[in-house]
């Protein structure tokens, strides 16, 4: 039988509960780590490989691919085998992947390595999992909320940290240090964080697995590689149109299995269609401050608008970004309790809106990238706060893990689809100085303009999300006192009980 969300073990709500949050958070953040560490060497990667750039890019390109495909399965996987079981194989497939590329410096091993590290994308979603299914509801607000933005935290903490080890040692440096992380994380999460007893029926859907993972790359390949490949050419075309078909039969045929990878069913449920697309805008902007800041600010300052700054100040200017998201979710908790999480959505979007909006006219002077990435922060911070309390609150417990594994792919998603659109909006409006083509000003202000729209376009998503009240939905309380407040209030609107 399948553990309902209120039947949670007694040891988990205050025992071996305390260490939950810090030990999964604490792994969703070097999952994070992992995908940012290689930002401060890009623009070296074709010298120290030994390869062309456009061969370089599939550095990055093999994670993110490896990572969307990794993280609906092993999210189901959880529900079916346990969750932190697929969580530890989660985090050592990545350390495999980090000694590998901390070994050497041939590109195919590279690629190799980084694709076994986007394995551990999966391990948010199963953090989730095990939160729902191991803690009180008085606890679940900020604790989904800070492992919801773990990933986001990560990446804002890793750009200076990984910047300051490339300027000062060998690059190798970075992976060696995250496969520390990676098994240091790996023995916290197997003494203190327990198995969740809650499993779903059925068995696992590996010709649903086979077909989403085909989809998934037929999409995302030309997504990444548009940019080289040309939008209209025959490749990137031929292969999007073959990821729309298999994506087609590959739902028909989820439809007609009695335990499908997917449940589309419940994933076409309102709130859980709503709260996917909205992720994928949210992804959008979020991605947009990585790849617009750095760059801005490390243009020299003879270009006029570049504010010449080394990596290192660099990511530190941008590291407030992941500073902020962590001390938003005890916020979240609070405002979630009070107002439900489709509130903290509507409300953390339109901080995002408002951060990219009021940020174009602050791109010249250099507390302004500062005060971009606190308020962008704080807005993302609410926004992935609020996307596993809606997503759990509208499926069965049995499919937490695969419908916030769906969720996390949507993001993951967004920030491909961000990607490529600013990497094209920056290189067609380049200038060309002394035969190297740079950024303009023009280019960055148009990129903060699509996290504006898309913030306004998810915003928009938000406010048709079906309303519900804070207590007919996870209960997600900011304390005890107020959980038994709420009770009694409850209990004198229903009157006596009658046999």
């Amino acid at each position: 039988m399948t553990q309902s969300t209120h039947d949670r073990p007694a040891g988990g709500a205050d025992g071996a509960g305390r260490a939950v949050v810090p030990v999964l958070a604490f792994a969703g953040i070097v999952v994070a780590v992992m995908q940012t560490l290689i930002v401060p060497v890009i623009k070296d990667l074709p010298r120290l490989l030994d390869t062309t750039p456009g061969d370089a890019t599939w550095v990055l390109t093999s994670t993110l691919l490896s990572g969307a495909v990794a993280t609906p399965i092993m999210g189901r996987l959880g529900d079916l085998y346990g969750k932190r079981r697929m969580l530890v194989a989660s985090l050592s497939v990545m350390v495999a992947g980090a000694l590998v590329s901390a070994l050497t410096s041939d590109l195919l091993l590279m690629i190799a390595g980084r694709t076994l590290q986007g394995v551990a994308m999966g391990a948010i979603p199963l953090g989730i999992g095990l939160m729902r299914d191991l803690l009180p509801p008085k606890r679940m607000g900020s604790a989904m909320a800070l492992m919801s933005s773990s990933i986001g935290v990560g990446g804002g903490l890793a750009l200076p940290a990984a910047a300051l080890v490339a300027q000062n040692s060998d690059w190798h440096t970075l992976y060696l240090g995250a496969a520390g992380l990676g098994v240091l994380a790996i023995a916290l999460t197997l003494v203190l964080v327990p198995e969740s007893p809650a499993r779903a029926p059925g068995t696992f859907d590996l010709p649903g697995a086979l077909g989403l993972s085909t989809g998934l790359l037929l999409f995302l390949l030309p997504l990444t590689k548009g940019s080289a490949w040309g939008w209209t050419s025959g490749t990137t075309l031929g292969l999007l149109g073959a990821a729309v078909v298999v994506l087609l039969l590959w739902g028909l045929m989820e439809l007609r299995v009695p335990a499908p990878l997917v449940d589309l069913r419940t994933t076409a449920r309102r709130e859980v269609l709503l709260t996917n697309l909205a992720s994928i805008m949210i992804g959008v902007s979020f991605f947009v401050i990585s790849l617009v800041l750095p760059q801005l600010l490390q243009l020299p300052a003879s270009t006029g608008y570049g504010l010449g700054r080394s990596m290192v100040v660099a990511g530190l200017c941008v590291a407030p970004l992941g500073v902020t998201m962590m001390f938003t979710a005890p916020v979240y908790a609070r405002l979630s309790a009070r107002y439900g999480p489709k509130v903290t959505l509507v409300l953390g979007l339109s901080v995002i809106g408002a951060g990219y909006a009021g940020g174009l006219g602050l791109l010249d002077v250099l507390w302004g990238p500062v005060l971009i990435s606190v308020v962008v922060g704080a807005g993302i911070g609410l926004a992935y706060a609020s996307l596993p309390a809606l997503i759990i609150g509208a499926v069965p417990a049995s499919e937490t893990g695969a419908a916030n594994g769906l969720n996390t792919l949507m993001r993951s998603i967004g920030t491909s689809m961000s990607s490529a659109v600013v990497g094209m909006v920056l290189a067609s409006t380049a200038n060309t100085v002394g035969g190297t083509e740079i950024p303009s000003m023009h280019g960055f202000r148009l990129s903060f303009m699509i996290a504006t729209a898309a913030a306004t376009v998810g915003l928009v998503l938000a406010l048709f999300i079906p309303g519900r009240r804070p207590s007919n939905t996870l209960r997600l309380r900011a304390s005890g006192e107020e959980d038994a407040h709420l009770e009694r209030a409850e209990q004198a609107l229903r009157g006596p009980v009658s046999a």
